[in-house]
């Protein structure tokens, strides 16, 4: 609920704090005493666009900061969540206006755009009065009010689900058919690549190990030459080193016979002639085994050259080609697999879309039964509000289209987000007259008395802000104005509701009535709202009454009004 108001040098408005409750709160005063400025500054907070014009002249800037209960929270908790601004126990906007046009605004003390604000000020406050301030006259919101009426909003999110689900389903499925098509633009090339890179028979660690073979192959007479060479230094000539090796262990024999100490030296020259033979042996059958293979040479050669030829085209290496052509043969089986998975999709679209239309038909079945419903008791109400020849009608439409998502009986309708159907509430006013869309309706009261009509109508939704009624009483009086005031004060049962009025009978129903009077003070006029006591509030409603002039059967009235209001 909306707890209090402060404004600050806006219009004719110095200063004031005004303090709101629950129920129904009227506000009265005469003509051009100020009760559009206390709703302009309304206004201003709420998010509505300002000018300098609004600022109290000679003021720097102009301040309006209304404060709602916690409870408001469900609705607008989510916002300040997405938007990182606190919960505070109490909901502050503010809006600071500076005489040079600039505008500042806050949610709970953090700054926030004007676009903000205003998202903030149209969950919590519906403003009557301005038709651009009226949820009823857009029709984009009639299906989710018919839903409250209805209580659908189950089926509602029944059917958003299926259509997640669906459209989920469309979107893998269009992702599929584009992966598809691309493979099949690219089929021939990755194709080509594949085969070209299978047919290599591409091995890792390939290029070095034909480096080296090529090496040992070029090189075969050199290494059979310095083979051979190094056998007979080592053994086989009468000056090999096996030859004065054996020579010498056999001196340190003799030597190590005659002192112990040259034994040690004995054993290293034993070792040492043992290496020349192993050495001899290893040099003779490496050199047995050289190959003179010009064959195999012209054969790694050209294998070399391809393996050199392909890394240099793809600008990879060989162990790089090797990963690329396992990617390609991954993606040609793809193509293979995807017709598989998009058969597979394909026949989860059919079920889909058959549980998306059955839903869309179930609902907008339900809603044409709420409409009947609905239709009579906004016509009802219309009656008691002083239209009695009222139509009132909600109107269903469909868009049929050759590949809707949505089939009923044989045909295919375009699916929307909140069902198949348009829904728009039409009305005529008068009698003879056919129904038109809300926002057509000229009459400012009448459409304050179709608000009324429908808020009353809607009033077991949750989501219904707090209401400001104004002009609700223009073309109205004696027993329709009761009626007006009587339907206000029962839909202040569970919401907050606020109404400017010049009628008795509606201002006798107020929980709490506020005046605005305007004084002057020197060369200056000032707008001030004064809370009324009982014996204030009794001169107010007879003064609606009789004028300026008030008299005793105008106080006996509007005290049994008021004491009416109080058993309402």
């Amino acid at each position: 609920m909306l707890k209090s108001l402060y404004v600050r040098d806006f219009a004719l408005i110095d200063e004031l704090s005004v303090s709101f409750a629950p129920g129904l709160t009227i506000i009265t005063g005469e003509t051009g005493a100020g009760k559009s400025i206390l709703m302009g500054a309304l206004n201003m907070v709420l998010g509505e666009r300002a000018s300098a014009e609004v600022v109290r002249g000679g003021a720097r800037k102009a301040v309006i900061e209304a404060v709602f209960g916690g409870e408001h929270y469900e609705a607008i908790g989510e916002m300040l969540d997405e938007e990182q601004i606190e919960r505070t126990p109490e909901l502050i906007l503010r809006r600071d206006i500076s005489a040079t046009g600039q505008s500042r605004c806050f949610i709970n003390d953090t700054p926030c755009t004007v676009s903000l604000l205003k998202r903030a000020g149209q969950l919590l406050v519906d403003l009557h009065g301005q038709h651009d301030h009226q949820l009823l006259l857009h029709a984009e919101t009639h299906a989710g009010m018919l839903d409250g009426f209805g209580l659908l909003h189950a089926e509602t999110a029944q059917y958003r689900a299926t259509l997640d689900e669906y459209r989920t389903l469309r979107r893998e499925l269009q992702s599929l058919n584009e992966r598809a098509d691309a493979l099949r633009e690219k089929r021939d090339f990755i194709d080509y690549q594949y085969k070209e890179l299978d047919a290599a028979a591409l091995v890792e660690g390939e290029e070095q190990s034909i480096d080296e073979e090529i090496n040992l192959l070029e090189n075969a007479e050199t290494l059979f030459s310095l083979g051979t060479e190094l056998g007979q230094n080592l053994y086989e000539s009468e000056s090999s080193a096996y030859t004065a090796l054996s020579s010498a262990v056999h001196l340190l024999e003799k030597l190590a016979g005659i002192d112990k100490s040259f034994e040690p030296w004995l054993e290293e020259l034993r070792g040492a002639t043992a290496t020349v033979e192993e050495l001899n042996r290893f040099a003779g059958s490496y050199t047995g085994g050289i190959e003179f293979n010009s064959d195999r040479l012209e054969e790694l050669r050209e294998r070399q050259m391809l393996l050199q030829r392909l890394a240099k085209k793809h600008g990879e290496s060989i162990d790089e080609l090797i990963a690329l052509r396992d990617r390609l043969a991954e993606e040609l089986s793809l193509e293979e697999n995807l017709a598989g998975e998009l058969a597979a999709i394909e026949a989860d679209i059919r079920n889909a879309r058959a549980a998306l239309s059955a839903s869309a038909d179930s609902l907008s079945e339900h809603r044409r039964e709420a409409a009947g419903r609905l239709e009579e008791e906004i016509m009802a109400g219309l009656s008691t509000l002083g239209i009695p020849h009222s139509t009132f009608e909600v109107r269903f439409t469909r868009e049929a289209a050759p590949d809707g998502d949505i089939e009923i009986d044989g045909t295919r309708f375009k699916a929307f987000d909140n069902g198949c159907d348009r829904v728009e509430f039409m009305i005529s006013t008068n009698l003879g007259e056919s129904p038109k869309p809300l926002a057509k309706v000229a009459s400012g009261g009448e459409i304050s008395r179709v608000m009324l009509a429908m808020k009353s109508a809607l009033a077991r939704s949750a989501e219904l802000p707090i209401l400001v009624f104004d002009e609700i009483d223009t073309g109205i009086s004696g027993k329709v104005a009761q009626s007006v005031g009587f339907s206000l004060k029962r839909l202040s049962r569970m919401h907050q509701i606020m109404a400017i009025t010049h009628l008795p009978q509606i201002a006798a129903m107020g929980d709490l009535h506020l005046a605005v009077m305007k004084r002057i003070e020197g060369e200056r006029t000032f707008t001030g709202v004064t809370p009324l006591d009982d014996a204030r509030r009794v001169e107010e409603v007879a003064r609606l009454f009789s004028g300026e002039t008030i008299s005793e059967s105008s106080r006996k009235l509007a005290e049994e009004l008021i004491e009416a209001g109080r058993s309402a």
